[in-house]
């Protein structure tokens, strides 16, 4: 008798067919890869179709895969693509859920289709990641910064962000007013230093 994942899984490759480009099950849940092009295509027929139903957007976040193992990415096929747009998706219908992958074909200007005409409430998902990842939501409505200031540069979840930030903000008692200026703190590597005696933790005799 088949599972309700596997049940699932049929559904999904007769109902997106070819925009499919790779299903994973993984630790019980299901990802569905899809092909950057296809994704608003394909969540229209995640939400339409009668045997699938996911009607809610649970949540939407960017990922930096760059310091993903070579070997890693090969497993989960991630074809060398920095930047991917991950979809948390809930049918309350069928009671189920479903994690969409959407990798972005340009590393330089990453760049995914919005999907807020579909769900509504990927708005404000979508302005975050792009705040932080700097992936850009083609036909988003008002994509702009939603969590860093408005002179912030750079995109603080990229892997190569510095810890530090670029620039630092204080208040200036003369000029009455916050003002911004290159980071003092000099950039470091923190290695903490292990010093175990012989047979440390061994159990007394």
């Amino acid at each position: 008798m088949a599972t309700h994942q596997e049940i699932l899984t049929e559904a999904l490759r007769s109902a997106l067919g070819d925009k499919i480009a790779n299903v994973q099950a993984l630790f019980g849940e299901l990802t569905v890869t899809v092909k950057a092009d296809d994704i608003c295509a394909a969540s229209r027929v995640l939400r339409d179709d009668s045997a699938l139903k996911f009607d809610t957007l649970m949540d939407l976040c960017g990922i930096d895969y760059s310091a993903y193992g070579n070997e890693l990415a090969v497993k989960h096929n991630l074809r060398n693509k920095r930047f991917a747009v991950i979809y948390h998706l809930l049918s309350v219908t069928n009671n189920q859920r479903l994690r969409v992958r959407v990798l972005a074909e340009d590393d330089e200007l990453p760049a995914v289709d919005s999907v807020t005409e579909i769900w509504p409430v990927a708005n404000w998902f979508e302005r975050e990641a792009f705040d932080l990842y700097g992936i850009v939501f083609t036909g988003h409505p008002d994509l702009r910064r939603i969590l860093t200031d408005y002179g912030f540069i750079g995109n603080p979840f990229r892997k190569d962000f510095p810890m530090t930030g670029y620039v630092e903000m204080r208040y200036d008692s003369e000029q009455k007013r916050v003002v911004y200026q290159p980071v003092s703190i000099e950039p470091r590597e923190i290695t903490p230093l292990v010093i175990r005696e012989e047979h440390y933790g061994d159990c007394e005799s």
